[in-house]
């Protein structure tokens, strides 16, 4: 191999170094930044367990039962501490994390693209939110409702004795309070990402992944995907796993027609740069090529 060929190569890695280490710094400044929300967390454990019991003390109230939880291990306490600070200090870093990551991509990207991407980078969090405020101000109360409907009072219960509990025996809930955290951690990550969907879409279809055609083709698809989902994320009663099928629905036709509403924005700016006329749309252009990538201009590495 000869010299010149020795000096190609370290010019073609050196950039690649540069990534890597870019990359490495990146992702340091996320897990400091994760790190510091869970230590601000773990100092607030308990408030925010106890926040997170309002939907099971207020289903338990209603039947006339005290919200006691139990600790069915000596590890558990620190154990439940542990998962609280984790989903908190995720949600309270997301910010930092959402930012490092914009920062390393940021520079490789068109103006236009810079454009497109970050309202959906803003748009995420408040969509997790979103669904995590409905899986827990709606969906977990009924399911915690459905769930003690299974309950058995004895003769001088609250609720009047079946045949089966004649004889006056009672099961009660006494709940661990790391199942109860475990269950409610599930219902908000999950709803939480399902309400990401629009986002998702509607990135896909900026960048030329899915048409709006297409995911009205494949709608009927689409729906039993969901009825899976709900089966799987939601406790099975009818009613709660209904609520996430019409919601993530309806999600699922909201991001049709922003994926419609994005393709006829690209038409408009595509017609004005004379790709296409008058009388074409984006089928036509999809047999042409992508022609985005005449543009040479890129923004200078900041």
């Amino acid at each position: 191999m000869s010299a010149t060929d020795d000096d190609e190569i370290e010019a073609s890695s050196a950039p690649l170094i540069e990534h890597l280490a870019e990359l490495r710094t990146r992702l340091i400044r996320s897990v400091l930044g994760f790190i510091v929300g869970m230590v601000i967390c773990f100092t607030v454990a308990t408030p925010i367990f106890n926040f997170l019991t309002a939907p099971l003390c207020q289903v338990l109230a209603a039947r006339g039962q005290d919200c006691d939880l139990i600790f069915i291990s000596p590890q558990e306490g620190f154990f439940v501490a542990v998962k609280v600070s984790l989903l908190g200090g995720f949600m309270l870093s997301f910010p930092v994390i959402a930012h490092q990551m914009w920062r390393f991509v940021a520079p490789g990207l068109y103006r236009s693209e810079k454009g497109a991407f970050l309202p959906f980078l803003v748009a995420s969090p408040f969509m997790f939110l979103a669904g995590a405020a409905f899986a827990f101000y709606v969906v977990t109360p009924l399911a915690y409702d459905f769930f003690l409907g299974f309950q058995q009072f004895g003769a001088e219960g609250e609720a009047v004795p079946t045949e089966d509990v004649a004889q006056g025996l009672s099961v009660v809930f006494q709940g661990s309070a790391q199942e109860y955290l475990n269950l409610t951690i599930k219902f908000i990550v999950a709803f939480g990402l399902c309400f990401q969907l629009p986002v998702l879409l509607t990135l896909m279809g900026k960048a030329g992944l899915v048409s709006s055609s297409g995911l009205r083709s494949v709608r009927k698809y689409a729906m039993v995907g969901i009825l899976v989902l709900a089966a799987l994320v939601t406790p099975p009663d009818v009613i709660t796993q209904v609520i996430l099928f019409v919601v993530v629905y309806g999600l699922y036709e909201v991001s049709i027609q922003l994926v419609k509403r994005v393709e006829r924005k690209r038409v408009e700016q595509l017609r004005e740069e004379g790709v296409l006329g008058e009388d074409e749309d984006l089928d036509d252009l999809y047999g042409m090529g992508d022609d985005d990538e005449e543009d040479p201009e890129r923004e200078d590495r900041s």
